[in-house]
């Protein structure tokens, strides 16, 4: 075995202690160097040559910021290390010319060392971070490979790398000017018209970019990447805040240049729609802000269903302790439980636009999922159930108290994680709180971090903690799984599936992850219309009717995956896709 220490240098905080891990260390006490004091930050340096791996320094830490980790001997020799007690990367993906490759994975695994490293912005030191790494070492090491032609195309300036950042919502900060203006400005490849009809921005063009909602913002960093000129294309995450249909829109626009015969790279948690993008993946596993390991190359259907069953077999590596499973619901009877919510029709009138909802219940102990076309109305269902919104006409027929986690999350709070959870999670502190909400979504590594430098899914598992804290009749979501790995999303559903069974409560949950909705869904209700104009909201019914109904109006079929019962889009006229349609079963045929 190969033991590493990790110092998380956020969280140690040696004035408060007093040095407690060198105190306790039993190699320390036997006078030798196992911990000393970095000169320089005055935090301690473990030694992980002399580090007998006791554990006690883990265990007496009382901010939890050392951890002392067994690497099997098989994952050979790191290809990055950024210093003494620090993340390790072990490996790199294998690139190819004209295809699309996937990496799937935790957060803070090294998907984005990855990048750097592939971008040129990154030299790998091979765990030698005292002298640091060299070009000339990095050809010489993947010598025979296709990795070494790439890195000598990188050094030499004949690869340029474009790339699609993950937080599409900071853009408007550093991008002014409207839309046209930021697309005809990086238009390298002439393809202006077609892609703006591809990704249906014709009706955002003359909009100024701080006007644009999450799902434009995605839309048109995917479009700004797709039109510049490059070799090599990075794509952090481009599903986040899109409908199903604008995922698939992006699965075509983004696979159109690996057909031009360029490298893809994507980052993406959603199952669904890495499947249909990717060639092949690669799994990333480990232990997040400690290690990543690089798998083999694998196809992507293998390759997705090694990581839901958790157990990758060429590697001989188990990665999960249970498999992800899931199961096929049979319907929900109508008028089955105790209502909880009742109301009447609804209809709610803006300038431009109106939404009416069709009378609905809600009983207790149950999840509902509500998906359809972005600026059709969700959220302000959403907020007319919250009483953030008041209806035009109609009615909510039973008064609940609601728990609301919004779209968007503000992230400006001027203070620690902590400080935010005392004022704003009711339960903080409680052991309720902490078995239940804090210890499944980690927050313990948050407690110390300013809210304003939190990450996208550090921020987003910090808001749906804060609601779930909250004393409710029913919970509503508005896309938590925004900027969330595949973990982080079967957490949350667990995690929100437990607080509404032991409240007695309910939850509303709108979100486009089709697979999660699988996961997660009691019952769903759809809603269709116009984008912007006009929208209808359906009554909650049972899931595969729900999604018959959308995705009969979106002409898209799913199929459930044999080995693994994961939902997984058909390819267009495809054979199983036009059965489906034959058949009026756009979900899942009955006996898939």
């Amino acid at each position: 075995m190969t033991r590493i220490s990790i110092l998380d240098k956020d969280r140690c905080k040696p004035k408060k202690c007093n040095y407690v891990c060198m105190m306790y260390c039993p190699g320390v006490r036997m006078e030798e160097d196992t911990i000393v004091i970095d000169e320089n930050t005055k935090k301690p340096l473990i030694s992980e040559e002399l580090c007998s791996g006791c554990g006690i320094c883990t265990n007496r830490c009382p901010f939890g910021a050392v951890s002392v980790i067994n690497l099997p001997e098989a994952v050979g020799e790191p290809i990055h290390r950024f210093g003494p007690n620090s993340f390790e990367l072990f490996g790199l993906p294998t690139l190819k010319e004209g295809s699309v490759l996937g990496l799937l994975g935790q957060n803070g695994i090294g998907k984005s060392t990855i990048m750097n490293i592939l971008s040129g912005q990154l030299i790998p030191n091979f765990g030698d971070y005292e002298n640091g790494g060299s070009w000339d070492k990095v050809i010489d090491y993947y010598r025979g490979s296709a990795l070494q032609n790439y890195f000598k195309a990188l050094v030499a300036g004949e690869i340029k790398t474009i790339h699609k950042p993950q937080m599409v919502d900071q853009l408007p900060k550093v991008v002014k000017g409207n839309v046209k203006t930021l697309l005809s400005s990086v238009d390298e490849r002439g393809l202006f018209d077609e892609i703006v009809e591809d990704l249906d921005l014709k009706n955002v063009l003359e909009r100024d970019m701080g006007n644009l909602s999450g799902g434009e913002l995605q839309r048109v960093a995917i479009a700004a990447t797709v039109l510049r000129e490059g070799d090599f294309y990075y794509f952090d995450e481009p599903t986040s805040w899109l409908d199903v249909r604008q995922r698939l829109n992006a699965v075509k626009v983004i696979r159109s240049l690996a057909d031009a015969g360029k490298t893809v790279l994507v980052i993406e948690h959603d199952l669904a729609t890495l499947d249909a993008l990717s060639d092949n993946i690669h799994i990333l596993y480990g232990q997040p802000g400690g290690y990543g390991v690089v798998s083999g190359n694998k196809g992507v259907r293998v390759g997705i269903n090694a990581y839901i069953n958790g157990f990758l077999q060429e590697e001989n590596v188990r990665i999960r302790k249970n498999p992800i499973e899931f199961s096929i619901r049979p319907p929900t009877p109508e008028d089955d439980g105790e209502v909880l919510s009742e109301y009447s029709d609804l209809r709610k009138e803006y300038d431009g636009f109106t939404l009416e909802a069709d009378a609905g219940k809600i009983y207790h102990n149950e999840i509902v999922t509500a998906f359809g076309s972005n600026g059709i109305g969700k959220t302000t269902f959403a907020k007319i159930l919250a009483g953030e919104e008041k209806p035009t006409e109609g009615e909510i027929l039973e008064e609940v108290k609601i728990a609301y986690k919004p779209q968007y999350i503000v992230s400006d709070y001027d203070g620690t994680c902590q400080d935010y959870l005392f004022e704003n999670a009711p339960t903080y502190g409680s052991n309720i709180f902490k078995s239940e909400i804090g210890n499944p979504f980690n927050l313990d590594e948050l407690l110390d971090k300013k809210v304003k430098k939190l990450s996208g899914g550090e921020l987003q598992r910090l808001a749906v903690a804060c609601t779930l804290s909250q004393d409710a009749d029913i919970y509503l979501f508005d896309e938590p799984t925004a900027f969330l790995d595949v973990e982080q999303r079967l957490i949350a559903a667990r995690v929100i599936r437990k607080i509404v069974e032991s409240n007695n409560a309910a939850a509303l949950i709108v979100d486009h992850d089709i697979v999660f909705i699988d996961y997660i869904s009691d019952r769903a209700m759809v809603f269709n219309g116009e984008p912007g104009l006009k929208g209808k909201a359906f009554k909650p019914t049972d899931l595969r009717n729900s999604m018959n109904h959308f995705l009969g109006d979106l002409e898209i079929t799913f199929r459930r995956d044999k080995e693994t019962k994961r939902p997984r889009v058909n390819k267009m006229d495809s054979y199983l896709d036009r059965e489906q349609k034959e058949q009026g079963e756009y979900y899942y045929l009955k006996d898939n």
